[in-house]
């Protein structure tokens, strides 16, 4: 067996650009509109004060990949141990023969490839001229959420909402510094909102929080947090009046807030507009009228993490970046 390659957070912040996260993550789903991926459901293990999630996906490139990717998600981490509330590893394989070929850390391409969604969305449902952001959770995901929507539109402003002020303040800081932009941390959450354009929700909350009376018309609403079937963010009657796009309907209905909307019986799973694939294709259309509320409900999928993983590897491969083990 050949040795495989272990690539490390700091090896891939190295060797992928938040560019070719979104150009790798818009082939997978260009993909998986056109039948070329294998995408399972995830398994979601649950444990004391969080639990693990895992999701695998294969498809086929200059050769044939397949990830798995274990995270584990435990919220409190940060108050109480210090430790990063996402934690894990992907393992890629060679899809044709089985061989085990990169270990990767999944903290940098969990973030980075469920941002890069959120900018492929908002190409297709947010407003060109939108210039105001909320984003709603303030940890590594809300910072890879403001790379996201500056690199899909010319945002000028950013509201920083988080139940815990301390981390508001500092995503503030940091954030306007990095971006050279206005970014003010809120704590009314509803007056942020109501100024804002675009909305991301990347919280670990299990009860809504984001309703009708926080979205005004022609919003963008990135619905990002909801990745388990327990985790809610937006309100069924919210999810109800938008015109919502999933990454992959079949988990969303099973997993995201539009499961909880179907739960109450205020949508059908055919209320989902597209997936997001379809609106990268051109199968289907995404905003059609600047007064629509449109809502992505991002639940993570497999197929993001082998497009970048494979990308991470075959890059690793090229300039001998990395570290090497073999299993044998």
């Amino acid at each position: 067996m050949s040795a495989i390659v272990v690539l490390s957070r700091r090896d891939l912040q190295a060797l992928m650009r938040f560019d070719d996260y979104v150009d790798v993550v818009a082939h997978g789903f260009r993909m998986h509109a056109e039948g070329r991926t294998a995408s399972p459901p995830p398994l979601h293990v649950p444990a004391q004060d969080g639990g693990f999630h895992v999701k695998a996906a294969a498809l086929a490139l200059a050769r044939g990949y397949a990830a798995i990717k274990t995270n584990a998600n435990f919220p409190h981490n940060r108050r109480r141990t210090g430790l990063p509330t996402i934690q894990g590893a992907i393992l890629l394989f060679d899809s044709t023969n089985g061989a085990p070929l990169a270990l990767l850390d999944s903290m940098e391409i969990t973030g980075k490839r469920t941002a890069a969604a959120t900018a492929i969305a908002a190409r297709y449902l947010a407003r060109p001229d939108s210039r105001v952001a909320t984003i709603c959770g303030c940890g590594e995901q809300g910072r890879s959420q403001v790379t996201a929507a500056r690199h899909a539109l010319k945002i000028e402003r950013v509201f920083g909402w988080d139940i815990d002020r301390a981390a508001a303040d500092a995503f503030s800081r940091e954030m306007g510094e990095q971006h050279g932009i206005d970014v003010q941390a809120v704590s009314d959450l509803a007056d942020a909102t109501r100024q804002s354009d675009v909305i991301v929700t990347c919280t670990s909350s299990t009860t809504p929080y984001l309703g009708p009376d926080h979205v005004r018309p022609g919003t963008f609403v990135a619905a990002v947090g909801a990745d388990n079937p327990e985790k809610s963010e937006i309100s069924p009657e919210l999810m109800a009046r938008a015109v919502v796009v999933a990454d992959v309907a079949a988990q969303a209905v099973t997993m995201g807030d539009t499961h909880h909307a179907i739960r109450h019986g205020v949508m059908t799973a055919d209320a989902i507009r597209a997936e997001l694939g379809e609106l990268v294709t051109g199968r289907k259309a995404g905003r059609t009228s600047a007064e629509e509320i449109t809502l992505f409900d991002s639940t993570g999928t497999g197929i993001q993490d082998v497009a970048a993983a494979a990308c991470a590897y075959e890059r690793a491969c090229e300039l001998g970046a990395g570290s090497r083990v073999s299993l044998s």
